[in-house]
């Protein structure tokens, strides 16, 4: 199936009282459903339906965020008080900034 490696979440919705499935390469489609299952296969049929669509409409198609090659680099801007601050908090721990870093953001995925 060409939509299977898309990245889907299904959550409840307290506003909707249903379950949202959505899909993150295509952010402007979702599903509610009762059940979270009926919630997730109405949001890939959906998918299915739309990337269909697009092929047929000669459309670029989203590549699914889980076949896509990533490097490992980030270029990351902020402020020079937060740069000087964990560079600070890096060298007081013993080791590089970039280490730290990743160590802090891998703490909160």
């Amino acid at each position: 199936m060409p939509n299977s490696h898309y990245t889907y979440r299904v959550t409840w919705s307290p506003d909707d009282r249903e379950f949202v499935a959505t899909c993150v390469e295509f952010p402007g489609l979702s599903w509610l459903e009762e059940d979270e299952i009926e919630a997730l296969r109405g949001i890939r049929k959906l998918v299915a339906e739309t990337v269909e669509d697009m092929r047929t409409n000669g459309e670029a198609v989203p590549e699914p965020l889980a076949d896509r090659e990533y490097s490992g680099k980030i270029l990351l801007r902020t402020t020079p008080d937060l740069h000087r601050r964990l560079a600070i908090e890096a060298a007081e721990a013993k080791v590089s900034l970039n280490r730290y870093v990743n160590a802090k953001l891998a703490l909160n995925g």
